[in-house]
């Protein structure tokens, strides 16, 4: 970190004291081994640093989305396990094998192109098999997939590690599609079973279960779990319920830089869409859009200032947006305001900022993008 960067009053705060407790009461739950997902910076986290401490955590496996991702945390010096999850793009492949990744193949043609280049590099290739029951994003559908597993499991180039399937509605506890997903990803188990028993291979291990399935679905954890979102202390969905008793990890702070009346009928920022109804007292905060603080927070989200919440008035801009204090409201230059987190007894949680934009948490929390400085710590 550069000392320019350093002085940035801008900052997310990753707490790897949190994620190892998460990690290990994910696994107390479970009592399986676990695949932590690192994908996307580690969910706006920070790959390598969040993989390091995994790793020190005595993680069992890592899943990226992408091949870049997986030969980042090699050049890194990370050795644990990682499966990439991601559709596999042909000329990519020797990268996987010379990098030790584990690929996801997802029809017939993926084998044999894995195959291929497996034999040019004359190393085997670690893979699992991905089955689709009812996502519809990749791998060959599960009531038509014998003939792929066949052709796996016989492979002389590939050594199936896993196979697995992805639940499309877990985070809702009530959804109906994730006890219908287990049932035709079992019926696929079953056939991988029948095949390896025949021609004399291990069975692969089976992994279904993402967040939703770890807080929700204990039927779904079979021989490993995929958490991704719970890890990081953040529910996957407002349907969720915590099961496991999560911390969480992130929290986004920034700082006043300046201060100002504005007087009755006076608007605020771009578009004059916000017009102030008596003279008030407001201040401005350095981040914005352009860091990955989501515009639809304009004139809707809220941060903590002196421990009390305050509403974003205006539209926010790509680098700075500007807080409502009221007409007694107090704060100073450099006063700290936190955006995601706590200050005194009240907090504002990754699931509140996303209700607010009308997203997702995984949005917000990945679309804090480097721009931003991380800082590390174990408390």
């Amino acid at each position: 970190m550069s000392d320019l960067t350093s002085q940035r009053p801008t900052r997310v705060r990753v707490d790897l004291g949190a994620l190892a407790h998460n990690l290990q009461a994910i696994r107390a739950r479970v009592g399986v081994p676990v695949m932590a997902i690192i994908k996307a910076n580690a969910y706006g986290h920070g790959l390598v640093p969040v993989a390091r401490h995994l790793e020190a955590c005595g993680v069992d496996q890592l899943g990226v989305a992408f091949v870049e991702e997986g030969v980042a945390l090699r050049r890194a010096g990370v050795r644990t396990p990682i499966l990439v999850m991601g559709g596999v793009y042909g000329r990519q492949l020797g990268e996987f094998i010379a990098h030790d990744l584990e690929i996801t193949v997802s029809s017939i043609d993926k084998l044999r192109l894995a195959e291929a280049a497996a034999e040019s590099l004359g190393r085997k290739a670690v893979v699992h098999l991905k089955i689709d029951t009812g996502m519809n994003r990749i791998g060959v559908q599960s009531d038509r997939c014998a003939p792929f597993l066949e052709a796996a499991l016989a492979s002389r180039w590939c050594t199936v590690k896993g196979l697995y399937s992805h639940l499309a509605c877990a985070d809702d506890p009530a959804h109906p599609m994730t006890a219908l997903q287990r049932e035709r990803f079992l019926e696929a188990c079953a056939e991988a079973e029948r095949i390896s028993a025949r021609l004399g291979v291990p069975m692969p291990i089976r992994h279904l279960a993402n967040s939703g399935g770890v807080l929700h679905f204990p039927d779904t954890w079979l021989d490993m779990v995929r958490p991704g979102i719970a890890l990081y202390g953040t529910l996957p969905d407002p349907a969720s319920r915590d099961t496991v008793g999560l911390k969480p990890v992130l929290s986004l702070t920034s700082r006043v830089v300046y201060f100002k009346v504005v007087r009755a009928g006076a608007t605020v920022s771009y578009g004059a869409t916000w017009t102030a109804a008596t003279d008030t007292r407001v201040v401005t905060i350095p981040i914005g859009y352009g860091d990955g603080w989501p515009r639809a927070l304009s004139s809707k989200g809220e941060v903590l200032v002196r421990g009390g919440r305050r509403p974003i008035v205006g539209r926010i801009c790509m680098d700075q947006f500007m807080v409502d204090l009221g007409a007694s409201g107090t704060a100073y230059n450099e006063d700290e305001v936190v955006l995601i987190g706590r200050q005194g007894d009240q907090a504002i949680s990754v699931e509140a900022v996303a209700a607010a934009a009308g997203t997702i948490p995984y949005e917000i929390l990945t679309g804090l993008n480097e721009r931003i400085p991380r800082e590390y710590r174990i408390d």
